[in-house]
């Protein structure tokens, strides 16, 4: 039986997580709820669970805190979290779940299905957890983007990206080193992530790391020339913009 642990500092998202793990996953069994960091920390010791559903503001501190303090450990981690800001965008960076509070039923269900899929990838788990504290305390640092595939979790440089390519729902990453990883995530995702980072989206369908370009070309209507000699399309809209940003590098 799979052993989870519940951290939250607000008593009615302690009850609904109580709620759900009951009414969906009775193959979990609930060993604990944590309330603070201190709380938490001894909880995780005590009960050594293989699932944590961790909020990320909690009294006094962090759920980011909390895991540093318990390290090296295999369990799986879902964050939860109210805060649609800079710690969630270290999360997905980094590649790992997250429940957006006010909780929907199906989100929850998809986040701790994907937990127990993944409950024995220790090895996983504290490569993106190492990233994500990597994002969170250089923030105005260079960053690392996991990109899953099927086969593979690719760990990148932001700085390394030259270019994303849209295909639908699927991305692929353009790198210096000529590698190509194509992912079945939106390039609109990517452009939220990395628009803080020197990223830029010229055209529906690419987004482009203004470190890695060369010269404008505004003749055809206009494209970006990159390092690499790849030759970008501008829409009409964003080309203004995009002249504005590169003279602000």
């Amino acid at each position: 039986m799979i052993k989870a642990v519940v951290v939250d500092d607000e008593p009615a998202m302690q009850e609904v997580n109580c709620r759900l793990l009951n009414e969906y996953f009775p193959e979990i069994k609930l060993a604990g709820i944590g309330n603070s960091v201190g709380s938490g920390i001894e909880l995780i010791k005590k009960e050594k669970p293989h699932l944590v559903l961790l909020d990320v503001e909690l009294n006094e501190g962090t759920g980011f805190q909390i895991l540093q303090q318990v390290k090296p450990y295999s369990f799986k981690v879902v964050f939860i979290t109210g805060y649609d800001t800079y710690a969630l965008k270290a999360i997905k960076f980094s590649a790992l779940d997250y429940i957006l509070k006010p909780v929907n039923e199906i989100e929850f269900q998809q986040a701790i299905q994907h937990a127990i899929d993944e409950i024995n990838e220790s090895e996983k788990q504290q490569l993106q957890t190492g990233i994500l504290f990597e994002s969170l305390q250089n923030e105005n640092q260079g960053k690392k983007l996991v990109l899953k595939t099927m086969n593979s979790l690719h760990i990148v440089d932001a700085d390394d990206i030259l270019f994303c390519r849209s295909d639908n729902s699927y991305t692929t990453f353009h790198l210096a080193d000529n590698e190509k990883i194509m992912v079945s995530r939106s390039i609109r995702e990517y452009e939220e992530l990395l628009s803080g980072h020197g990223f830029f989206r010229p055209h529906q369908s690419f987004l482009v790391n203004l470190n890695h370009v060369k010269k404008i070309d505004k003749s055809d209507g206009g494209f970006i020339i990159m390092k690499n000699k790849k030759e970008i399309p501008v829409s009409f809209r964003q080309k203004k913009r995009l002249i504005q940003m590169l003279e602000n590098l």
